[in-house]
């Protein structure tokens, strides 16, 4: 397969991946009873901020910050590990479903760690490691996407 082929096919598979992991991320966050109550509590937080602000006369700045930082976390937890996953497969032309869903998975649930000021391993509730299951779900099955569309060609013809 030519280059600009395989890039294409790189795309089409980036874009289908990174949905999927969405749509797996929403639906473990709705089945889960302590990731919807975390979602829960997010939502009423919002509203709070929203209605606090429009009843003071204010635009409603807050839900626009708090829009602009949830569209940052869910850039960081969906589109960058399927991203750097994808590109570090097709560069070094693996095929293996256990590196594009088991990494992307891996990567997408260490987002959250990777990102605090102090990494407090071992001492982690058990809200926090349910979340963390829940986003190695999103990850994995953004990776397993992208394996069917794009990553089982990544290598060399077998023959």
């Amino acid at each position: 397969m030519t280059v600009l082929g395989r890039l294409s096919v790189a795309a089409l598979a980036l874009l289908l991946a990174i949905p999927a992991g969405g749509f797996a991320l929403g639906l473990a966050m709705l089945v889960d009873p302590v990731a919807g109550a975390w979602l829960t509590a997010g939502a009423q937080a919002g509203l709070d901020i929203a209605l606090s602000d429009l009843s003071a006369g204010l635009p409603p700045e807050g839900l626009g910050l708090m829009a602009a930082g949830l569209a940052g976390a869910l850039f960081r937890l969906l589109v960058l590990p399927p991203v750097l996953v994808a590109l570090i497969g097709e560069g070094l032309r693996l095929r293996s479903l256990a590196w594009y869903g088991g990494a992307c998975g891996l990567l997408t649930a260490l987002m959250p760690w990777l990102g605090r000021d102090a990494a407090r391993i071992g001492q982690a509730p058990a809200a926090e490691a349910r979340l963390t299951a829940l986003l190695f779900v999103a990850g994995a099955s953004a990776g397993a996407v992208y394996w069917v569309i794009a990553g089982r060609h990544a290598g060399p013809a077998q023959r």
